[in-house]
């Protein structure tokens, strides 16, 4: 594995259990009921885009930017309505951590973390590229970390 991939995979942990942290440590007073909406609407759109993309990907998982050696470009299930679904239950898992904390530190620290893993959804869409040739036509089509409300 290129010593760039593994890179992606430490930053991307580190920046987990920094949100993790953060949050309990600098809890903030937001209101309630805006907390527990927001917190609550986060993780269930995690849970849905989380475990559908983990059952459609099947033995094509990686934690790493590049797909796996003689795996397929999957486009069916969640992913064919949105491109990125592991990155965008994580998106919404520490936005939804941050709002259940009312962590303005946290927050912060989670619009950093959607910023990295937009760049990591980039990078491995340039390796998807070059491996699956009908990548460019797919991704011109489906939409990448949340689906489209209405049709074309």
């Amino acid at each position: 594995m290129n010593r760039n991939h593994i890179t992606w995979v430490i930053a991307q942990s580190l920046f987990l259990a920094a949100i993790a942290i953060a949050a309990p440590l600098w809890p903030g007073d937001w209101p309630k009921a805006l907390s527990l909406t927001l917190g609550t609407t986060a993780f269930l759109y995690a849970a849905w885009t989380g475990l559908l993309g983990v059952a459609s990907l099947g033995r094509n998982r990686t934690p790493f930017p590049a797909p796996r050696a003689g795996s397929d470009l999957v486009t069916t299930g969640i992913y064919a309505i949105i491109r990125h679904p592991l990155y965008a239950a994580m998106m919404a898992m520490t936005l939804g951590w941050a709002c259940f904390w009312s962590s303005p530190i946290a927050l912060g620290i989670t619009i950093l973390f959607i910023a990295f893993l937009h760049a990591k959804a980039r990078f491995e869409e340039s390796l998807l590229r070059t491996k699956f040739k009908t990548y460019p036509q797919y991704a011109a089509t489906v939409p990448r970390y949340l689906p489209r409300l209405l049709k074309h």
